[in-house]
């Protein structure tokens, strides 16, 4: 079981009354200097935990009452079912003074139709990662896992609601379908995938794709990037170290590249909100507008490698990042695709089948 990393900042001097605030987020998703910087400027000390699933983040936040965080960043179809739940604090949106530079077009989601409880943070896709070296077939569609040829050989998110999506598009369904028997085909669907499964993994991937121990998979389109970057990383320390190396040795065959299935990609977006119990409601409206600035979601997006919805960032962003449509897609690439939302009920029905589905794992 993933250790919980606890990542603080202390600003030497302060007294020890000083303003304090606890962020609870995905692991590997936001720089530490963003948090240094934040608390030189604001005196704000900050308590940084991570964590790798929704579920995980989920069950933290409705267990530890004594505790509370004051910021954590769920997908949509979380933010969705906390909302229901009445887990979140109203945000107020005239205290971000930078509102104004996020994207209208991912505003106002089904989620949470006026943002009244969440600030979009980033957003990407879930498409399929593969390492050309390993695999010598066009890969075009998320059917394309379930080929005996993989077998072993595939990562999967261990995320339940992703997973299970990818066998609903395949078989022609909704990501998001509530309908019990479309479910229990895409239970018996998976089933068929087994002998194909590497791994279930939401950490980060890249390692695990530039190390060669799986061959493709489920990818976080963030991630995928980052793999490429430390691709070309590693290609050039091998040309300084080895400048007369061949082609072979440089390292030029490790490419992993990002597909865009046919079926569709699962998009997400996942926001900043305040949960009900926070302490710390003010210094949470401080830090979310903080992190709105163009500047400070441009060191972001260039660190991590997921597309910021603040339209003047993208303007500040090398060319090479604009264009790249594993980062930024087009709407060509983003045909068929679907954003999850929350399955009421029928949540029931996926957690009883998962279990099912890991249970021999």
């Amino acid at each position: 079981m993933r250790s919980v990393v606890v990542w603080m900042v202390f600003v030497v001097g302060l007294m020890a009354n000083a303003k304090e605030l606890r962020i609870y987020n995905w692991s590997e998703y936001l720089p530490k200097s963003i948090l240094k910087d934040f608390t030189k400027e604001t005196g704000i000390i900050v308590e940084y935990e991570t964590y790798d699933s929704n579920d995980e983040m989920y069950r933290k936040v409705i267990s530890d009452l004594l505790h509370p965080y004051d910021i954590i960043v769920p997908s949509t179809y979380f933010v969705h079912k906390m909302i229901n739940e009445g887990l979140l604090h109203k945000i107020d949106k005239t205290k971000l003074t930078h509102y104004g530079n996020l994207d209208t077009k991912l505003l106002s989601h089904s989620s949470d139709p006026q943002n009244d409880y969440s600030i979009p943070y980033l957003w990407g896709s879930t498409g399929i990662s593969y390492n050309v070296a390993l695999v010598n077939k066009t890969i075009t569609s998320w059917s394309d896992l379930w080929k005996k040829e993989y077998q072993g050989s595939v990562l999967l998110n261990d995320d339940m609601r992703e997973v299970f999506g990818i066998a609903l598009k395949v078989l022609g369904y909704s990501a998001n379908s509530t309908n019990p028997k479309e479910i229990q085909i895409a239970y018996k669907k998976l089933l068929e995938l087994k002998p194909n499964i590497k791994m279930f993994y939401s950490g980060s991937q890249t390692q695990i794709y530039l190390n060669e121990h799986v061959k493709l998979g489920m990818s976080f389109n963030g991630e995928s990037f980052m793999t490429q970057e430390k691709n070309i990383e590693n290609q050039f320390s091998q040309m300084i170290m080895n400048p007369d190396a061949t082609p072979d040795t440089k390292e030029e065959q490790r490419e992993i590249r990002y597909i865009y299935p046919k079926e569709g990609v699962l998009m997400w977006m996942d926001s900043f909100v305040i949960p009900q119990k926070a302490k710390n409601v003010e210094n949470a409206h401080i830090f979310i507008d903080y992190i709105l600035r163009p500047e400070v979601a441009k060191l972001i997006t260039r660190n991590i490698g997921y597309a910021s919805p603040n339209l003047k960032t993208i303007k500040l962003l090398d060319k090479s990042i604009q264009s790249n449509l594993t980062v930024y897609p087009t709407q060509k690439e983003l045909v068929n695709s679907e954003f999850l939302i929350d399955v009421g009920e029928a949540l029931s029905i996926y957690e009883t089948y998962w279990k099912m589905l890991k249970k021999d794992d």
